[in-house]
């Protein structure tokens, strides 16, 4: 693997992270090792899976642990790091914490999608997942709970409602 690759992709998701309110690992060696891993899993896929899972294969059996993955949000939440830390809290990033060990929430693999029923919105979820909106700038999404910070308007988590 290029190293200057793993740069390249490290300053690209650096930018992202931070104009979407989020912040990357403050080791930057450490970072640098996952960049690697996910620009491995990019030629081994054909897509970015977290390098700290074990990935199908499948693009539609992986959709949750492409990165960023779909449980960054509820591992920074509640442990101020997402499972493989690329991801930290402001006070981990300043090293005012200490990042702990974030348990695997990924219990079972997920299976592609029913196509017959996907865009079928029920009762205001999707796939029995919820809706949540902005109520700064109204952006949607569904997701078994809403985003830390919205990635349009950065508004944080405390200004999402159930969407109704």
């Amino acid at each position: 693997m290029n190293s200057q690759n793993a740069e390249t992709l490290y300053e690209r998701l650096k930018r992202e992270a931070e104009a979407a309110g989020y912040l990357l690992n403050p080791d930057k060696t450490f970072v640098l090792g996952l960049m690697e891993g996910l620009l491995t899993n990019e030629e081994r896929y054909g897509y970015q899976s977290c390098p700290c899972r074990l990935a199908d294969g499948v693009r539609e059996t992986d959709l949750d642990i492409i990165c960023p993955c779909d449980y960054r949000d509820p591992d920074l939440d509640e442990y101020g790091a997402c499972y493989c830390a690329l991801y930290v809290s402001e006070e981990i990033a300043l090293g005012e914490q200490e990042a702990e060990p974030v348990p695997e929430r990924r219990v079972a693999r997920p299976q592609p999608a029913d196509e017959e029923h996907d865009d079928q919105l029920v009762g205001f979820t999707r796939g029995g997942i919820p809706v949540w909106r902005c109520k700064v700038c109204g952006y949607l999404c569904a997701r078994p709970q809403p985003p830390l910070k919205c990635p349009v308007c950065k508004a944080d988590k405390d200004r999402f409602e159930r969407f109704a």
